[in-house]
């Protein structure tokens, strides 16, 4: 099952096939359990998204960016002062966040969370990975990542109403091809964007594939929510899956 993970609650509920599916499967898969907060070190996670002592923002970003940041944020009506000890690549999923959320968008109603609140208590709950690991993936870009990173962010702000709009459109009407070209037009964009994409989609990809043939051979029936980027494309879980010699159809 393809994620979205910020979507409108008048979504639900969702088709009968995919409920049908869900109640059918001994257990739920998801990339990571984020109800489990149990799990997470918060001082550590506090290390790899904030800055400590004397070093900001202004520290580890060029003039430029650091100026696009203060007039995008001033436009906010968000002081820079609020968030200058934040390391660009959290800074970057906060500012996301937030204009998802301005635009009616609600991460308690992603599909990942929809399925964990149904299956807490009444299926076994797997992991593909962990919360630990992806906040380990993007605390590890270097400067230069995380700056693309943020400055890529700064500029999608502006047309992030109609990205998601189109995103979700095709998601429910089940286009993986609309998907494939929304996402692939992101990535392919801007060149500088290649090797964060290949390591939050491509190389994600196959490990993930690897954990969902290991929940295949023990048969076992799951029910596997991942971000919906994962499972299109070349390059996607869905195509890795069919080399690998399963059958792949879609409901």
């Amino acid at each position: 099952m393809g994620s979205i993970h910020f979507l409108k609650k008048d979504i639900y509920p969702l088709n009968k096939e995919i409920e049908e599916s869900f109640e059918k499967s001994s257990n739920l898969v998801v990339e990571a359990n984020v109800n489990d907060v149990g799990k997470i070190d918060i001082e550590k996670l506090i290390g790899k998204a904030m800055y400590q002592d004397d070093e900001t923002l202004e520290n580890h970003l060029s003039k430029e960016t650091y100026e696009l940041l203060r007039n995008e944020l001033g436009q906010l009506g968000v002081p820079i002062d609020l968030v200058k000890k934040q390391r660009p690549w959290f800074l970057a999923l906060t500012l996301t966040s937030l204009e998802l959320i301005k635009l009616g968008y609600d991460p308690a109603a992603g599909i990942d969370m929809h399925f964990l609140g149904k299956a807490t208590g009444h299926k076994k709950i797997l992991e593909l990975e962990s919360l630990d690991y992806q906040i380990n993936l993007f605390s590890a870009f270097s400067d230069r990542e995380q700056e693309t990173f943020l400055l890529y962010t700064l500029k999608d702000l502006h047309t992030l109403d109609r990205e998601a709009d189109s995103l979700l459109s095709a998601w429910m009407s089940g286009d993986s091809k609309a998907l494939e070209s929304i996402l692939s037009k992101s990535a392919e964009g801007d060149s500088r964007m290649s090797s964060i994409y290949e390591k939050l989609l491509y190389e994600r990809n196959k490990n993930m594939v690897s954990n969902i043939e290991g929940f295949l051979k023990t048969g076992e029936t799951c029910f596997v929510v991942v971000g919906a980027g994962h499972l299109v494309g070349n390059r996607g879980i869905i195509e890795m899956l069919r080399k690998r010699g399963y059958i792949v159809g879609q409901l």
